[in-house]
């Protein structure tokens, strides 16, 4: 007999269980519906809606397509591990995609005296 995977518990994931209630809610499908129409079991459902299971990317894409909602909807958000820089460069510093306002010259539309 081949025992179920479990998802490990204090193991992050993969969908935002909050986030699948709400969308099935807003399409107006019970568990049960969406469940027939993903090729799951009503209990699955209800187990990942409920953060006892892991949905896996195949069935959150079934959700998705089921929901007509994007993926990234369902998908839990990720915190960047302590080690990831989230974007900063080598010296450290976030990079800025605007210019600096703080510049002393004038700018067009400027009023301050001059």
């Amino acid at each position: 007999m081949n025992p179920r995977k479990r998802r490990r518990k204090g193991a992050p994931l993969n969908h935002a269980p909050e986030a699948v209630t709400y969308a099935r809610e807003k399409a107006g499908l019970t568990k049960r519906a969406l469940a027939a129409k993903c090729g799951i079991s009503e209990q699955l459902m209800g187990d990942i809606e409920a953060g006892r299971r892991n949905a896996t990317p195949e069935n959150l894409l079934k959700f998705a397509t089921a929901l007509n909602c994007p993926v990234v909807v369902l998908e839990a958000k990720r915190v960047p591990a302590s080690g990831e820089t989230g974007g900063a460069t080598e010296g450290g510093e976030t990079p800025n995609p605007a210019p600096s306002m703080a510049s002393s010259e004038p700018q067009s539309g400027d009023f301050r005296a001059a």
